[in-house]
């Protein structure tokens, strides 16, 4: 396989890649959901919706229900027809647009930006594990260890989405909370 021609610490270079792709998307992910309904809530004046908490947690409520459910579909149309990488790849690209019209602050880029982020949560959140498995003979004593490497970057990704994308959102601007969740989501 391709990912496993050279090595860093006797591990194939891609789990390294897939890393940094899962610690970018992390940070993307929860960065953006650190100021979802701060942003929601927040008066019109100050730069928000001004809308009513229970309304804002409402589609906050819809929006983590749909990312936890749409990889069921995801997982299917990469398994079937797209192809692992190839679904890691159009889920990021979703994401990336669904960040960047985030970034407008105005309810329909809004919209549409919660819907590019749902669909592509479900094409790439469920293809990212399975690829790092490949890359591992079966029995391998390395797979654990692998694993335990890449959910670092996700840990490592949801801590600095959290404090970076949070502090941008309400200290800088709602645009530049968002936008930096998009912007490291292309990266």
């Amino acid at each position: 396989s391709e990912y496993n021609q050279k090595t860093i610490i006797g591990h194939p270079v891609g789990l390294f890649v897939l890393f940094f792709t899962e610690m970018w998307e992390r940070f993307s992910y929860y960065g953006m959901r650190a100021i979802f309904v701060l942003f929601l809530v927040t008066q019109i004046s100050d730069g928000g919706f001004g809308w009513e908490r229970s309304t804002a947690l409402q589609w906050y409520g819809w929006y983590t229900g749909l990312v936890y459910l749409t990889p069921l579909i995801g997982g299917y149309l990469a398994d079937r027809y797209l192809g692992y990488r190839n679904a890691v790849v159009y889920g990021a690209l979703l994401m990336t647009l669904g960040h960047a019209a985030l970034a407008f602050e105005i309810l329909p880029t809004f919209i549409l930006g919660i819907g590019l982020l749902i669909v592509g949560n479900g094409l790439f959140k469920p293809n990212m594990t399975p690829i790092v498995g490949q890359m591992y003979p079966e029995g391998s004593p390395l797979k654990d260890g692998a694993y335990t490497i890449f959910y670092m970057g996700v840990n490592a990704g949801a801590f600095l989405g959290i404090a970076i994308c949070g502090y941008l959102g309400e200290n800088v601007s709602w645009s530049l909370g968002f936008g930096a969740a998009g912007v490291f989501m292309f990266f």
